[in-house]
């Protein structure tokens, strides 16, 4: 099992920035019917979310958080070292997108740069990479950018995703300090890995003109072979299956218990799902923050946003458990303090 401890390197800071332009789910009364999407919305607990304007990405959403955190924290730009992007809708095919980020950012060209690419676990995941990079001797500081723009992604006549996501982009700084002990717990199981899709688009499935036409598919929805498809209910039952027993076995690990984590940061899949964790775990309500029901799912970024907009000034010294799940499949757990971070005013452009 990949399993990480790391002594005295933490988070110094988050930030967060979403787009102005709001999208509430009340408006998809055409999509869905009246009774069928109040009983949505009542499951899912969404009732609006963030869309980008046409031509904003998410490394633009990452850049502005950034901005902001670096000037919060009063960060020297030369003690950056390394760029870490994590997004499943990087600005291009080829280049990677987190060298134009430290370009944009003006960092210097002693910044290394790296992108990632994983859903819903994926800041957990990424931060684990923060985590390591940032224990080694020559590396100062890591600048962990994650965002999504899923309105870019998802068909608006499909009925499974488009009351689920918005768009967010964060920023997270990680260095030395003193932070005691953190760890990390990372799993995945690939046989799921129809189960939240984008078919085409990628080396198993190039784009054709056939790729790019919007079809009908399953009970209703429409899209085509470049948008997101999600099988709501495998999704639903592996997450059941795995996060309680995860995060069972992150608590074990890490000596603590429900009265030792100040918070559980839960990604922000839906409502039910959540209460679900909660209410199984004997998790006490005011210990687990919710930050859907104005922004949605935002895929990897969910849970730094959730701390920004729900956590801002709660958040110092305090004990954390974060827990990211979705597809690949994968899912993740990471207990650690927040002795030295700072959280930043959400950002809105």
């Amino acid at each position: 099992m990949a399993f990480l401890s790391f002594n005295n390197v933490g988070i110094n800071g988050v930030s967060a920035c979403v787009p102005k332009n709001i999208r509430k789910n009340k408006d998809l009364e055409d999509l869905l019917g009246k009774d069928e999407l109040n009983k949505v919305i009542k499951s899912i607990g969404i009732q609006e979310m963030r869309h980008v304007d046409k031509g904003v990405t998410p490394s633009d959403l990452c850049y502005e958080a950034a901005l902001v955190l670096i000037e919060d924290l009063k960060i020297d730009k030369s003690d950056i070292d390394l760029v870490l992007f994590l997004s499943q809708n990087g600005d291009f095919k080829i280049p990677a997108t987190s060298p134009s980020l430290q370009h944009r950012l003006g960092l210097p060209k002693t910044t290394a740069c790296i992108d990632l690419t994983l859903a819903c676990s994926g800041y957990v995941y990424a931060l684990s990479t923060a985590y390591a990079y940032a224990s080694q001797p020559t590396i100062n500081k890591v600048l962990l950018l994650v965002g999504e723009a899923f309105s870019q992604i998802v068909s608006d006549k499909d009925k499974v995703n488009a009351p689920l996501y918005g768009d967010a982009g964060t920023a997270t700084i990680i260095s030395k300090g003193d932070f005691g002990e953190s760890q990390f717990n990372l799993y995945s199981d690939g046989s799921g890995f129809e189960a939240v899709q984008i078919p085409a688009g990628g080396a198993r499935c190039p784009s054709t003109s056939e790729t790019v036409k919007l079809r009908d598919m399953e009970k209703g929805n429409s899209r085509t072979l470049h948008q997101l498809y999600m099988d709501g209910l495998d999704v639903f039952n592996f997450t059941l299956k795995v996060v309680p027993s995860s995060i069972k076995e992150a608590l074990s690990k890490s000596n603590n218990n429900n009265e030792t984590i100040d918070y559980f940061l839960f990604h922000q899949a839906n409502k039910f799902m959540i209460d679900f964790f909660r209410k199984k775990l004997k998790i006490a309500e005011n210990k687990v923050p919710i930050s859907l029901d104005k922004f949605g799912n935002v895929s990897s970024a969910t849970i730094p946003l959730t701390i920004v907009t729900r956590l801002k000034d709660k958040i110092e010294n305090k004990k954390l458990l974060l827990s990211g799940f979705g597809a690949g499949l994968s899912w993740a757990t990471a207990v650690l303090d927040t002795s030295l971070c700072k959280v930043s005013k959400l950002k809105e452009i």
